[in-house]
């Protein structure tokens, strides 16, 4: 994809908006909304028990939950009503979020607190209020990928941001509180612990054999083969090899590379057709649109990134129609996984899926 555009205006509280479009579109439309002031940011609490740290955003409560339709500030500004995105039309926009869990620092942040200092954005896939990403057609889910390339480079300069999560979460049964098609990108102040210890693994498997532990994964998924959803030149999708969920697929570049920003132009241009077959394949094992959390990992902005490798991680709770899978005690309470689906199962219904 040769062209994307972006575009920056600012919103009425003067949070950032970019815009982000395939075609050369012109920009400019005002947020007419009446000034409001921004919430502070949170404070973190550590956990003295594990050593983990816990944002407090006391703020997120009065967020939207579930407006209907005409009430979506997602959508775009067509009415009185004033929505996030003041144009009417948009292909992809990412703005900073209004109720954020992290959020830059301020002077009037009481000293005797730890700031949640971080970044949250929302990446709007499309001004259609209803879909996901996997029903963006190939240009569409090409211009997406542009946004989350060009956030990742842009807030991996932010002196206080030390890891970038890019994620998606599709369905009611995952917490989503907004039904329009959209993502969000939460740049965290640390390295979250599933990071952390995922790092630690990749480290010692490179500093022991010289190969990064992803191109170890990708090279053992091929040869064996049973575990493949889907594959082109430059990635391949796979269910791993230890699931913790009935259904898990993860989708990874073939050659390494530490994050979004390290992705050549003919990788990318090649990742829409693999996300769709893969997102399709999903919504068809039951005939239903699938519940899901598809999670984007990559290396921290200054640790690790010869070891961790960019990769997408999609989860869903859905083990049957009508069922489920929710975390029991060993899993909620302990991290520790138990599966009823061998991973060779579900990725052969996967494949046999007729698209």
């Amino acid at each position: 994809m040769s062209f994307v555009k972006r575009t920056e205006l600012q919103m009425f509280d003067g949070r950032q908006i970019f815009y982000y479009d395939s075609a050369p579109v012109e920009r400019n439309a005002i947020d007419l909304r009446p000034f409001e002031p921004r919430p502070l940011p949170g404070d973190m609490r550590q956990d003295v028990l594990t050593g983990e740290w816990i944002a407090i955003a006391s703020h997120r409560q009065t967020r939207a939950f579930l407006p209907p339709k005409e009430f979506c500030p997602l959508c775009p500004t067509k009415t009185d009503f004033g929505t996030e995105v003041a144009d009417s039309d948009f292909e992809v926009v990412v703005f900073e979020n209004r109720s954020p869990s992290f959020s830059a620092p301020s002077a009037e942040q009481a000293p005797e607190t730890i700031p949640a200092l971080g970044r949250c954005e929302v990446v709007v896939f499309s001004d259609h209020h209803e879909g996901s990403f996997g029903s963006l057609d190939l240009v569409h889910m090409r211009t997406v990928l542009a946004a989350w390339i060009d956030r990742t480079r842009e807030i991996s300069k932010l002196p206080y941001v030390e890891q970038i999560f890019v994620f998606e979460n599709r369905g009611e049964e995952v917490g989503v509180t907004l039904n329009h098609p959209h993502g969000q990108i939460y740049s965290y102040p640390f390295i979250t612990p599933r990071t952390m210890k995922m790092l630690q693994v990749a480290q010692t498997h490179l500093d022991e054999t010289g190969i990064p532990l992803l191109t170890s994964i990708i090279k053992r998924e091929i040869s064996d083969q049973v575990r493949i959803i889907a594959q082109n030149e430059h990635w391949v999708a796979y269910v791993p090899y230890a699931a913790r969920y009935p259904y898990e697929i993860h989708v990874a570049p073939k050659v390494f590379v530490p994050d979004f920003a390290e992705l050549s132009n003919d990788v990318a241009d090649a990742f829409p057709e693999i996300a769709r077959e893969v997102l399709l394949r999903l919504d068809g094992v039951f005939g239903i649109p699938m519940a899901y959390i598809a999670a984007w990992h990559q290396a921290p902005v200054r640790a690790g990134r010869d070891a961790l490798g960019l990769h997408w991680q999609i989860t869903s709770v859905r083990r049957a129609p009508g069922k489920l899978k929710y975390l029991a005690g060993s899993e909620a309470a302990m991290g520790a996984f138990i599966m009823d689906v061998k991973p060779e199962q579900s990725a052969e219904q996967l494949r046999n899926v007729q698209l």
